[in-house]
């Protein structure tokens, strides 16, 4: 299955149809202080290759943002549309990469294993003196950057993943990635009603749960952002572009939940968010790269993009965005994108 940028196939079922599946990430050695895996943390070592479409990646994007890391991990960023080949780096002169030199990600994997049968994802961290893929463990790179980049991070980085309160954050994520992140695409993905519906209820239900945890807190562990409104952040500012028609999850838009559409407004105007976000490069790749959804390859020319920039009242709610930390300067040259002011 094409354009599933974390990985993810069609399996059978007992009834026979086929049904949406997320594969696990195949490489998932990680990068740590220690070097338990080999991979030791090390500024200008590691490039971290993302599309802008994918939700996945987003998350490392936006983290690395926050965190100050882009002195100390490069950023490739591929063309929106795949071919069979794997992601593109079309947008760069030559397109070649200009630091790994490939013009197909898939290189950076078949170095470090010859025959891989697997797809080839983004976010993926590639080792720049070998030119090997790492990692595309996109659960676990995030929490990686948050705490075993601590030493590279900016001075006033806020903290991502703190402590006191994983347990209860793990459990919330988890329920947003099953239902929501995940939930999206199986219900977009389902060949059988049965299976778009259960999607689709697991989808509205988890949403209505956090749009009521949301009524009386700014963020969802309470006055400042974490790696769980990173990771809601990133379907919910795709939602009425595309996953509310392409896939089908319709029974209202975000920007009609009045607590949702405040609150991913809210995040969007804060920095090392909305700058980060692409809504040319997430229409193109959903809507052309999934031609089973959609043969013609027809890009909607909708929705209005002008209200992601409206006032959203969060504020009255109070909060410290970065907690005892600041908000990250804007992004290096060539890597931030413009927010659209229509």
């Amino acid at each position: 299955m094409s354009g599933t940028a974390a990985g993810a196939h069609e399996g059978n079922t007992e009834y026979g149809r086929k049904k949406f599946k997320r594969s696990r990430s195949h490489f998932t050695d990680r990068i740590t202080q220690d070097g338990q895996d080999g991979w030791p943390v090390e500024a200008d070592r590691y490039r971290l290759v993302v599309s802008r479409a994918c939700p996945w990646a987003s998350r490392a994007l936006i983290s690395r943002r926050l965190l100050g890391l882009e002195g100390a991990i490069s950023l490739g960023v591929v063309d929106p549309i795949q071919d069979d080949r794997s992601w593109r780096f079309t947008l760069d002169p030559d397109d070649r990469d200009p630091v790994l030199g490939i013009r197909f990600l898939h290189e950076a994997y078949d170095k470090r294993e010859t025959g891989y049968p697997g797809g080839v994802s983004v976010p993926a961290i590639v080792d720049i003196p070998t030119g090997k893929l790492v990692t595309n463990d996109f659960q676990q790179i995030t929490l990686d950057l948050a705490e075993e980049w601590r030493p590279l991070h900016r001075e006033g980085a806020p903290d991502l993943y703190p402590e006191p309160l994983r347990d209860e954050m793990d459990e919330l994520m988890e329920g947003i990635f099953q239902d929501i992140n995940n939930g999206v695409y199986r219900s977009g993905f389902a060949t059988h009603q049965y299976d778009h519906e259960q999607a689709y209820e697991d989808v509205f239900r988890r949403l209505d749960e956090l749009s009521a945890r949301l009524a009386d807190r700014r963020y969802l562990m309470g006055d400042t952002i974490t790696e769980a409104d990173i990771r809601l952040f990133v379907t919910l500012v795709r939602f009425d572009p595309v996953y509310h028609g392409h896939f089908k999850c319709n029974r209202n838009k975000i920007a009609e939940d009045p607590v949702l559409w405040a609150y991913v407004r809210d995040l969007y105007q804060t920095p090392g968010f909305g700058d980060t976000v692409d809504f040319d490069h997430i229409k193109r790749h959903y809507y052309e790269v999934h031609t089973g959804i959609n043969p013609t390859q027809v890009v909607p020319a909708g929705p209005d993009l002008s209200g992601w920039l409206t006032p959203h009242g969060r504020e009255a709610l109070g909060g410290r965005p970065f907690g005892d930390g600041t908000p990250p300067p804007p992004a290096p040259p060539g890597e931030a994108n413009e927010i659209p002011q229509r």
